[in-house]
């Protein structure tokens, strides 16, 4: 696509403002993924009857699915659409888990209002460098950029990892300080995808390493912290799809009371996409089963654009603290 827009002119909105007050408002604003019309419609409908504020955010593979054209106009729409419910939440089209400079600068380009660069993966110094670079350029345009140290287990879209790598306290300093980044993505025990966690007979999910969140808190106090992989992997979902066909055995998510204290603390963005997927794909698998000569889309995307507006709904209101905040 060859047009630059600013994001402004879709009238979207930088994440600056949100982080502060959700900073001092002790509540973590909503990040959730979306990859069609379904789903965004979704999470504005649930946003804009709540009153949170919204990230609205695509990984790599959501833009290529999408076309990145027809993603500008989605989220001209999105807004557009919250405005004629009478709703004036800020909403940001954000790039998650971006993997090179060449994808943050087309999405700056294209309209997003803040972007990722997930350079954890790499060494140190590399990592500093690449973020560095993205922003310096986002910044330009007034473009939020979000960073990340320490490594994610888990599988979700083109990001995979064996095993998690705690972000280390003693380097978020030096790392927000040499790259400028706006927010920062760290490692304490959450993890990407719906099998979050492999626990034997009578175990339960281990605490996050809220030891680790403390300590990035004290090292940088009041500078927004990010959460990802913090779905919670909805068991009444779960139970749905494998009653309906699926075999998703061992699915475990991160309990919600942890993520409400975390969103209390320094965490400003929580990111939610596995709980969405699961709520659609039960609601279509349950809506099929039941209905087996249907074959309107309108009537299985239906419900599950309804049940996935109910659960939305209640991240903000009970797990998040965000409804009301916009």
């Amino acid at each position: 696509m060859g047009d630059k827009v600013h994001y402004s002119e879709l009238g979207l909105a930088n994440t600056r403002d949100m982080f502060q007050k959700s900073v001092s408002g002790g509540y973590a604003i909503p990040a959730y993924n979306f990859n069609n019309l379904e789903q965004l419609q979704a999470i504005i409908v649930a946003c804009a009857e709540t009153s949170s504020p919204v990230i609205i955010q695509v990984s790599k593979g959501a833009r290529d699915y999408a076309n990145e054209t027809m993603l500008r106009y989605m989220a001209l729409g999105a807004v557009r659409m919250a405005r004629e419910m009478g709703s004036n939440i800020p909403i940001t089209l954000h790039l998650d888990h971006g993997d090179s400079f060449e994808l943050c600068k087309s999405c700056v380009d294209s309209g997003f209002s803040s972007v990722m660069i997930d350079g954890s993966h790499l060494p140190y110094e590399e990592n500093v460098a690449l973020t560095r670079k993205v922003v310096e350029y986002a910044h330009q345009f007034d473009v939020a950029v979000e960073g990340e140290l320490g490594v994610l287990a888990g599988i979700e879209d083109e990001v995979q990892a064996e095993k998690s790598t705690y972000t280390k306290p003693e380097e978020v300093e030096d790392f927000v300080k040499k790259t400028g980044v706006d927010s920062l993505a760290i490692s304490i025990g959450t993890s990407h995808g719906a099998y979050k966690f492999k626990l034997k007979a009578g175990e339960v999910v281990p605490e996050l390493r809220f030891d680790i969140l403390e300590e990035v808190e004290r090292l940088l106090p009041g500078f927004p912290i990010v959460l990802h992989g913090a779905s919670s992997v909805v068991q009444e979902y779960v139970d749905l799809i494998n009653r309906y066909g699926g075999k998703m055995e061992g699915a475990v998510g991160v309990p919600e009371d942890q993520l409400r204290r975390a969103a209390k603390g320094a965490v400003c963005k929580i990111n939610i996409d596995s709980d969405g997927r699961l709520a659609v794909t039960a609601k279509i698998r349950e809506y099929m089963a039941n209905n087996p000569a249907e074959f309107d889309p309108r009537k299985y995307l239906g419900e599950a654009r309804k049940e996935l507006i109910k659960l939305i709904k209640h991240k903000n209101e009970t797990v998040l603290g965000s409804a009301g905040r916009a």
